[in-house]
């Protein structure tokens, strides 16, 4: 942890909101003087913060989240003013200064916009200022939402290549049961590595003014890991949560890092959202996990959805359980026409030939 020199901290609604279920400045302003005792520590932190609906509901005096997509893009649109303005006031009170950025799931799909992005952040940082970075509500649809900010900070941190992800949430950790149902809940202080057993210990929230549960916070984990960047889960009532965090100390949940992925084979993974599904054989599976190969059409059972050439598909075994991701080189129409065929009967059955592969190894994530 003394390596640290770039944190993302994620802040969800939850932890933002006080006894009567409002947005506390007191809290706001207990974080800001955190994070400004982290940066004096040269250590550059990335505030990845919920809270735009929720100040919305406040302002429009709603007690419930609305269902249409419209009424929570305006609320978002409404609220967004009064959090960074809340977040200004609490930064400028801790001696800092706060800069907004609002992100699409397109966004991060570009590695041009993937790139301007980085250098923005820089900048920002450089110039003493905290980047407060948040989903797009306002313009952002169910197709391409990232569905929570903890799978945005995850993207964020994996762009910004930080050493540290810290999720702050309403519980102390990941528990083997749900500690509000269950009092002799056993807390999980350390995840060397993601299994079913692990994934089984989620619990999806039920608030009405938050999004992700604990299962889009294990996702995230899970994420920030392949890039090789570990992540730290802990309650946002602790008392100095975030110097505890950045100092390395034995709070919630420590998700370890994996070996580092490459960006591309990360994007492709985590950035881009699946258009359909290859089922395939026995044989093309074994290929794939246990001998990195590419994917043939001779191993494809059966096509998925619809989808263009370029775009992302998932890759599952004979149990409909999703093995890889990558990019396809024909289309799903084409690759119905060519599943179960061998390459050199391509080009006679469509005519053409752009590659062997459906699938190319370099173009693949194994998951």
């Amino acid at each position: 942890m003394s390596d640290i020199r770039r944190m993302v901290l994620k802040i969800g609604t939850s932890v933002l909101l006080d006894e009567k279920k409002k947005i506390s400045r007191a809290r706001m302003l207990d974080f800001a003087r955190q994070i400004k005792a982290v940066r004096d520590r040269s250590v550059d932190v990335i505030l990845v913060s919920s809270g735009a609906i929720a100040c919305g509901m406040e302002t429009m005096g709603l007690k419930r989240k609305p269902r249409e997509m419209a009424r929570k893009q305006a609320l978002a649109s409404i609220g967004q003013v009064k959090l960074m303005a809340m977040y200004m006031e609490a930064f400028s009170r801790a001696g800092l200064k706060a800069s907004q950025i609002l992100l699409t799931y397109e966004d991060t799909k570009s590695n041009d916009r993937c790139i301007n992005l980085l250098n923005t952040i820089d900048a920002l940082l450089a110039m003493g200022t905290v980047p407060v970075i948040n989903e797009n509500d306002t313009l952002s649809f169910e197709e391409i939402m990232f569905g929570d900010n903890d799978n945005l900070s995850a993207l964020i941190a994996q762009i910004t290549s930080a050493d540290l992800l810290v999720l702050l949430s309403d519980v102390d950790g990941l528990y083997d049961k749900d500690p509000k149902r269950h009092p002799g809940a056993r807390i999980i202080r350390t995840v060397r590595r993601f299994d079913e057993r692990v994934e089984a210990y989620a619990q999806d929230t039920s608030s009405e003014k938050s999004v992700g549960g604990m299962t889009s916070k294990l996702e995230a984990a899970k994420k920030a890991g392949q890039y090789g960047i570990p992540t730290r889960l802990a309650g946002g009532g602790v008392k100095d949560v975030v110097l505890k965090a950045a100092a390395g100390e034995q709070i919630g949940t420590l998700f370890a890092a994996a070996k580092r992925m490459s960006r591309k084979k990360c994007w492709i993974a985590f950035a881009f959202t699946p258009k359909g599904r290859l089922a395939v054989d026995r044989g093309a599976q074994k290929a794939l996990v246990e001998r990195g190969k590419s994917l043939l059409p001779s191993g494809i059972l059966r096509v998925e959805g619809a989808f263009s050439r370029g775009e992302c598909v998932e890759v599952a075994d004979g149990d409909a359980r999703v093995i890889a991701r990558g990019i396809a080189n024909y289309s799903s129409g084409d690759i119905d026409r060519i599943k179960g065929s061998k390459s050199i009967e391509i080009e006679r059955k469509l005519g053409y030939k752009y590659t062997e592969e459906v699938i190319h190894r370099d173009n693949m994530v194994i998951l």
